[in-house]
């Protein structure tokens, strides 16, 4: 009876190991999905592509800015972004995605943004937190900082 009850302990065990993984996983995809369109927006000029990358009551939390919530502060900015920065392309470089999978993961990374001539102006690294939603995983708080900041002692 003993061994019947580990036996059945390690099945649900396992079980649970592989829909977490399977959740997990989903969300990666979906975020890989999300990431490899984010910066046509900026290549097509279309805010459209890059407000529809966050949920609804989302936050893009810039360095040395307050936070910027809800559609009219993400178009608001998009097109800081794309006429005071000049910001035409960039890259997202995935390092880890932290999580359950089952309402939120974060997801931690580097980043690239070029400029109309193709050439890197800034890098930095990034902490996302992900929310699932009914249209999918979207970008929930979305936090980073440039590596060219200040200068470090």
């Amino acid at each position: 009876m003993r061994n019947s009850k580990k036996s059945l302990l390690a099945v649900i065990l396992v079980c649970a190991h592989l829909l977490v993984s399977a959740q997990v996983d989903e969300a990666k995809k979906s975020i890989a999905e999300s990431n490899a369109i984010y910066f046509e927006s900026f290549v097509k000029n279309d805010s459209s592509i890059f407000i529809n990358s966050y949920a609804e009551n989302a936050c893009i939390l810039a360095p040395n800015a307050p936070a910027a919530c809800g559609r009219e502060a993400f178009a608001k900015f998009f097109r800081s972004a794309y006429q005071d920065y000049g910001l035409r392309n960039g890259k997202f470089i995935t390092t880890n995605v932290y999580g359950d999978g089952k309402e939120y993961v974060t997801e931690e990374g580097f980043w690239q943004s070029f400029n109309a001539k193709g050439e890197l102006f800034d890098d930095g690294k990034f902490l996302v937190l992900w929310k699932k939603t009914k249209s999918g995983w979207k970008m929930f708080r979305d936090s980073f900082s440039s590596n060219h900041g200040f200068a470090t002692k």
